[in-house]
């Protein structure tokens, strides 16, 4: 298991031809607060943010910071902000592989290999596989190798005709799932490769139904599944289905560009015959 480096693919923070006041607008009518409630949030008034909204009043580089954070304001954002404002960027975007990224690359290692024999990967903000562990590896058996060229993406891997989707069984549901997280995702960052993204993987065709099967079940598949306790991805690997919950962690306070755009997806069992198979496989 190798982390590769992120690629820089949400848009880089660059200084906005409407001014910091637009933007920040744009950021509270998007967090649904009226400037009155920003304003007692931030420990301001709401004259002045109203003054620095139409661009009346040009706020400091500490009040550009303290809005930002009030407006949760993604953290390459929050340098467009800086730029837009006049001001230097406040987060460093470090490579990935730069040493002093190195404690966090053995981290993650450390967690991957952890989690076996269960999935689990590092993405970055535009769904690009970082690192994976073995319990990916073996959810891959059988993708074609074009689809394995690096970089490898999660949400293409997924949701191709010639990737996971035609084993997925609850396709239709998984996906829509995984559309509505990059719908968000785009919703929240300004960038077009995600976009781009989303405009190529929405277009791929979806099979009506899942794969056919003798009598209708595979191996090991239970007639009256466990019910789940969130929507689980159920899908075919060796004559089974296996079934798992998905669950996104990403890091606290970030103070830098790359880790923030950082998602750590586990993969949990959703039953009881998918953890037996799966410590089948390294017994």
């Amino acid at each position: 298991m190798t982390i590769v480096p992120a690629g820089a693919h949400a848009a880089s923070a660059a200084p906005d031809d409407r001014g910091v006041g637009p933007l920040l607008r744009a950021w509270r009518e998007r967090r649904r607060l009226s400037q009155l409630e920003l304003a007692l949030r931030a420990d301001s008034s709401a004259r002045h943010i109203s003054f620095v909204e139409t661009g009346r009043s040009r706020p400091s580089e500490e009040m550009v910071l303290r809005l930002a954070e009030h407006l949760d304001v993604p953290v390459r954002e929050r340098n467009a902000l800086l730029l837009a404002a006049g001001y230097a960027p406040h987060y460093p975007q470090t490579p990935l592989d730069d040493p002093a990224l190195d404690a966090l690359r053995a981290g993650l290692e450390r967690l991957l290999q952890g989690y076996e024999p269960y999935p689990a990967l590092v993405l970055d903000a535009r769904y690009d596989v970082v690192a994976a562990n073995r319990g990916i590896t073996m959810l891959l058996d059988g993708v074609p190798e074009s689809l394995l060229t690096p970089p490898l993406n999660a949400m293409r891997l997924t949701l191709h005709p010639r990737g996971l989707a035609p084993r997925i069984r609850n396709l239709r549901e998984w996906r829509g799932h995984l559309l509505a997280q990059m719908e968000r995702q785009i919703a929240l960052y300004r960038s077009a490769p995600l976009r781009e993204l989303y405009e190529e993987v929405v277009a791929y065709p979806v099979a009506e139904r899942g794969p056919a099967t003798a009598g209708g079940h595979l191996a090991d598949e239970p007639e009256e599944p466990v019910p789940p306790f969130a929507l689980p991805m159920r899908i075919e690997h060796g004559g089974r289905v296996l079934s798992f919950i998905s669950s996104v962690s990403t890091f606290n306070t970030p103070m830098d560009v790359t880790v923030a755009e950082l998602a750590v997806e586990t993969f949990l069992p959703a039953d009881p015959a998918t953890v037996k198979y799966l410590h089948s496989l390294v017994g």
